[in-house]
């Protein structure tokens, strides 16, 4: 697959408790994207944060394990594909924030595999 010198990044915040049909949304969103053919995504889990629903802050500490961390899902690939994949995703993210933005990609590439 080529992407082309500018692409975009689509980044979706999200809690760790958040489901889509009984699985962790990210999960959904990444088996999504990988299904509509996009370059790649890659989930991180957040250590600390807050969102729209509350103002309480999330954290992973020993004395106070949260059960819902903050997670964001990226993705990069041209703005047409991920524009159309934001709308197969929008309905199902009930709270969250999503952002696209430019990216400048230098390279995109697989590993060559040995015969």
């Amino acid at each position: 697959m080529q992407l082309p010198e500018e692409g975009y990044l689509l980044r979706v915040f999200i809690g760790e408790a958040d489901r889509y049909e009984h699985k962790p949304l990210y999960e959904w969103i990444v088996l999504q994207a990988r299904e509509q053919g996009l370059a790649g995504a890659t989930v991180l889990r957040g250590t600390m944060g807050f969102g729209a629903n509350t103002r309480i802050i999330h954290t992973f500490k020993i004395e106070r394990l949260s059960e819902d961390l903050p997670m964001v899902v990226e993705i990069v690939d041209t703005k047409e594909k991920l524009e159309a994949f934001l709308e197969l995703i929008d309905p199902h993210i009930k709270a969250g924030l999503v952002t696209l933005e430019k990216a400048q990609i230098k390279f995109y590439r697989a590993e060559k595999k040995v015969k």
